[in-house]
């Protein structure tokens, strides 16, 4: 059994929705059910709220701040009103769930996420982050077997140690 101890799918569609600002509602709704939400619609106002919801869910990837970063996530918490509870449907087996069905979407979306955020932070905060490229602003939950990525993707890490290696290379030391 796979078993992800660091916020799991919230925190992974916490990440996901800081990372599309500009996202159409479907492929929000595409990024979210791929991230184990049922949903199946965004209305174009449900859509904005959410892209909205993902800039502040990025001020808490971003908060260098441990303790600022809690206060980030229980206000999230807070204005979600995130209610966990266990739900068993559609055959699937007792899982949490951050909202009920019946509530509007935006505030499934919200519930989700703030809950999968305040897992991960209770579980390690230090495993999720932005992108050390300079180049680069993707947040990312750090599921890596020691917790220490500093980059969104290999092809990052893979850029910006090529750079550095090339400017020692070239002798002017390059901090790239």
């Amino acid at each position: 059994m796979h078993f992800n101890p660091y916020g799991g799918a919230g925190a992974q569609a916490a990440a996901g929705l800081a990372n599309m600002p500009g996202a159409s509602a479907a492929d929000l709704v595409r990024m979210m059910r791929a991230a184990g939400m049922s949903l199946t619609r965004l209305s174009a106002a449900e859509a904005a709220g959410t892209r909205e919801w993902g800039h502040r869910l990025r001020e808490v990837f971003a908060e260098p701040d441990p303790d600022r970063r809690i206060d980030l996530v229980n206000a999230l918490l807070a204005e979600s009103a995130c209610r966990p509870f266990i739900s068993r449907h559609d055959g699937l087996p007792a899982h949490l769930h951050y909202a009920y069905e019946e509530d509007d979407r935006g505030r499934r979306v919200r519930a989700y996420t703030a809950g999968g955020l305040a897992h991960l932070l209770c579980e390690d905060g230090g495993r999720m982050g932005v992108c050390a490229s300079a180049d680069c602003d993707t947040v990312f939950v750090d599921t890596s077997r020691n917790g220490r990525r500093r980059f969104c993707s290999t092809r990052c890490a893979t850029r910006v140690h090529v750079a550095r290696h090339r400017a020692r290379a070239s002798g002017d030391g390059g901090e790239g």
